[in-house]
């Protein structure tokens, strides 16, 4: 009898057994490539068809070309202003004023507001939470209960701890120094021996390893590879750089500022910055060979998307084109927080365009549709699937017109205030000139150069209380008046004069010497 029982356990054990490697085999692999510090235009791919200054023409990166033929280009995809929160909101589903994450920086043991720095500015800034929430679900919190095995490789810059989150491998609580693979001394040119750039053939190389085991094991599984590339520190191999710094719009910039190849510091070398491209790009093309060669092409998403926006120099390199954007990282104009996106995978019309607006806090609830989960199920959240747009569905108004919301109640490197994007209107609040409001057509005004507000009160106002409803309804954190203000103590900051030209504004904005 007890060998009739166990005979019967172990043939239920394989049946079930079976039946879940039956369930696995169909659940898709995830990959998210997570690039640091890329402008919208900052590929060679047009984010906007038509759109000269959307794209980097003298950078190659024949990769990101082949993701964007094979799959699905965003032309409206948003992300936050700095690179820690927008981080969160990827793993969270959460913008950052619901999660409190808003900035990286040290709270000093104060709880609301930073009162011990930036004394004698116009406001009181706020502090920002420091880890994950506890009680947030992350993204291997959603997906190990559905079967997947998780990994982390590269940049965290989260505090924490990425296996509490549910990683089985990851690199630890990494910030940006170790891809700042070179000494001080190299300033001024990349070592001939440098053959692991920004760490991104090592972190390739474990990320690889990592789709090998659990195909192997039959586990679906995420990946997201959080890269070190393109963040300032630039590196690239020196061969590729060689290369960039023998193209002629390159050699023009050598000549306009009186340097040369041998000579150009590393830091203002456009051939390192366009070399570091081309090497990401042979990167992110091993990962898509990779693939191929395990034969999980069917069946696996692959998504490309940068953490916040920036404002790339090299663009004019190419006579005639200037900054689509206002502003830069560290900042909610557009130049801040609008980043390009691509997404290949399952069912996804090759080439295909999506339009409306989608924000990084909308993986979390696409990632568990995709993996056979309930995006419902998850609470209090801010981001919506994407699933059923990247398949073919045509949003609806309630889609093309939600709020999506960017805070940043900070001075570091920019200055406290908040957005909301509502289709294509954008309303804008600068916390030391509350009486100035700000709105903007962004079908009409990508570089964000008119202030519409004082010809459409009423719907600055109707925006206007939906953004700070919402900032309350989260108890997101919000500047106060200082009442020590010190004028003089405020200019003498190295940051006043961009403060002052990329602050709050009546009518139109003069425009940059880069926009000009």
């Amino acid at each position: 009898m007890k060998s009739l029982l166990s005979l019967i356990v172990a043939i239920g054990f394989l049946v079930g057994f079976a039946q879940a490697q039956e369930v696995n085999a169909n659940r898709p692999n995830i990959v998210l490539l997570f690039i640091d510090d890329w402008a919208w235009n900052g590929t060679p791919v047009p984010m906007a068809d038509g759109v000269d200054n959307s794209r980097m023409p003298v950078l190659q990166m024949p990769n990101v070309e082949r993701l964007a033929r094979q799959g699905m280009k965003f032309t409206n995809a948003y992300a936050s202003p700095q690179c820690s929160p927008s981080r969160v909101c990827v793993q969270t589903g959460q913008s950052s004023p619901r999660n409190g994450f808003t900035v990286f920086m040290n709270d000093h043991g104060q709880s609301y507001y930073d009162e011990k720095g930036f004394r004698g500015f116009p406001v009181i800034p706020c502090i920002s939470d420091m880890t994950i929430d506890a009680e947030a679900v992350t993204i291997p919190e959603a997906l190990n209960p559905l079967g997947y095995a998780c990994a982390h490789i590269g940049k965290w810059h989260m505090r924490g701890d990425p296996g509490t989150e549910g990683y089985v491998l990851h690199d630890g609580d990494t910030s940006n120094t170790p891809g700042n693979t070179l000494s001080a001394d190299a300033k001024n040119r990349i070592p001939d021996d440098l053959t692991d750039p920004k760490l991104m053939f090592s972190v390739t190389d474990k990320a690889i390893g990592f789709m090998n085991d659990q195909v192997a094991a039959g586990n679906p599984f995420y990946l997201q590879i959080s890269h070190y590339a393109m963040h300032e520190g630039r590196e690239c191999l020196p061969e590729t750089r060689e290369k960039y710094a023998k193209h002629p719009a390159v050699q023009a910039y050598y000549e306009k500022i009186g340097k040369t190849a041998a000579n150009v510091k590393r830091k203002e070398d456009p051939a390192v910055w366009l070399g570091m491209g081309e090497d990401l790009d042979g990167r992110i093309g091993a990962v898509l060979d990779q693939i191929e060669k395990l034969n999980i092409e069917d069946n696996t998403y692959v998504v490309l998307l940068s953490d916040n926006g920036y404002r790339h120099k090299e663009l004019q390199l190419t006579p005639g084109l200037k900054q689509p954007h206002h502003a830069a990282k560290w900042w909610v104009w557009q130049g801040g927080i609008r980043v390009p996106m691509i997404v290949k995978g399952p069912q996804i019309a090759a080439g295909s365009v999506f339009s409306g607006n989608v924000v990084n806090y909308d993986l979390l609830p696409t990632f568990v549709d995709w993996a056979g989960g309930d995006h419902s199920s998850l609470r209090e959240i801010d981001g919506v699937s994407l699933a059923s747009y990247l398949v073919g569905s045509q949003p609806d108004e309630t889609f093309l017109n939600r709020n999506l919301y960017f805070h940043y109640p900070h001075y570091r490197s920019g200055m406290p205030h908040s957005a909301m994007v509502s289709g294509d209107i954008k309303v804008m609040h600068f916390y030391d000139q509350p009486e100035v409001p700000m709105l903007f057509d962004l079908a009409k005004d990508r570089g964000e150069v008119h202030n519409i507000s004082p010809q459409n009160p009423e719907k600055h106002a109707q925006l206007f209380a939906q953004m700070m409803g919402y900032l309350e309804e989260v108890d997101a954190r919000i500047p106060k008046p200082n009442p020590a203000y010190d004028p003089e103590v405020y200019q003498r900051d190295r940051e006043y004069e961009k403060r002052m030209a990329w602050g709050a504004f009546e009518g139109s904005r003069p425009l940059a010497d880069d926009e000009k």
